[in-house]
């Protein structure tokens, strides 16, 4: 076992001095030897003087400590986030809304249009992270709409992206306060993870989240309830661009062009990983699709301009468990 400190040492009892003889020195009692009483008594005081100088120092090296620590970094923590500038939404948003109201009257999933419209609906997963800047940049340039299905713990860290993003006109789904595999969890948990999430995103300035995106897609009955309960319309994909993967720039170009269709709705991550590859593949994406006559646009102007049909089955657990 570890030695312990001992804090009341001035108790303990000293040992006993060695008999002298009586020719050596003062009797015992006389002025020039003092008492045992008087040895005891200043030896206290003389502990007791150490130990205060000994705290003395140690203050005096955390303040040195502290000073010269202050011309550093401090630790990560979470940042501050300015809100998002609040405006009432435009005629479009308001027919937005109103078409994920519409659908969701009678499914409560989508995962595509149904193809009369030439749109196709980019959404990134997992974010916002380190990599949500640089693909903001990519869609303010070429003046593209997305939707990204955010974390609520990583707005603690990120949330300035997230803000951003509401500026941009972007609409903002909810993945979950911490991507977990929803199928696995109780329903007050299932619960407790949707409307965290919520409550972030409504606390940084943005509308309440009509999406949802389940991570991994997971979900279950339950989540489904739960669902109904906070009026979400889960939103899956037609094609799964499998960047998180890292195969490639070209290979995430590729797969979405191959896999692009009227109506579709394209899986991406900004966060999760190291997305540089997706940076650098979207711009590439952008133009493809175009150039192939494509409207890029979010989920809900999607869902207002090409509606899923009615009586789609509801798919399974998209996580495999």
């Amino acid at each position: 076992m570890a030695p312990r400190w001992s804090w009341d040492f001035e108790d303990e009892p000293q040992p006993k001095p060695a008999a002298e003889p009586a020719s050596e020195g003062p009797a015992a009692g006389a002025p020039g030897r003092p008492s045992a009483p008087a040895r005891k008594e200043a030896l206290i005081r003389r502990r007791r003087a150490l130990a205060l100088v000994g705290v003395l120092a140690v203050l005096v090296i955390v303040v040195a400590a502290a000073s010269a620590g202050s011309h550093h970094k401090s630790p990560a923590r979470p940042k501050v986030t300015a809100r998002a500038l609040s405006r009432p939404p435009t005629d479009p948003e308001q027919e937005e809304m109103a078409g994920v109201r519409s659908v969701l009257a009678y499914t409560p999933f989508v995962k595509e249009g149904s193809g009369t419209a030439r749109e196709i609906a980019l959404t990134f997963d997992d974010g916002p992270g380190p990599f949500t800047p640089q693909v903001l940049s990519v869609l303010e340039r070429y003046h593209v709409p997305a939707t990204f299905f955010v974390i609520g713990r990583m707005l603690q860290y990120f949330g300035a992206s997230t803000v951003r993003a509401i500026e941009d006109g972007d609409v903002i789904g909810d993945h979950t306060e911490n991507h977990p595999m929803l199928a696995h969890l109780p329903a007050h948990e299932q619960h407790e993870e949707l409307f965290e999430q919520l409550a972030r995103v409504e606390l940084l300035g943005g509308r309440r989240p009509v999406l949802f995106r389940p991570p991994y897609g997971s979900f279950n009955a339950t989540t489904l309830r739960e669902l109904q309960r906070l009026h979400l319309l889960m939103v899956l994909w037609s094609v799964d661009t499998d960047d998180y993967e890292q195969p490639g720039v070209q290979t995430i170009v590729q797969r979405t062009m191959e896999g692009a269709h009227p109506g579709a709705i394209m899986l991406l991550h900004d966060a999760g990983g190291q997305r540089q590859q997706t940076v650098e593949a979207l711009p590439l994406i952008i133009k493809g699709l175009r150039e192939r006559g494509y409207k890029l646009v979010t989920v809900p102007r999607l869902l207002a301009d090409d509606p899923p049909p009615h009586g789609l089955p509801v798919p399974p657990n998209l996580s495999g468990d």
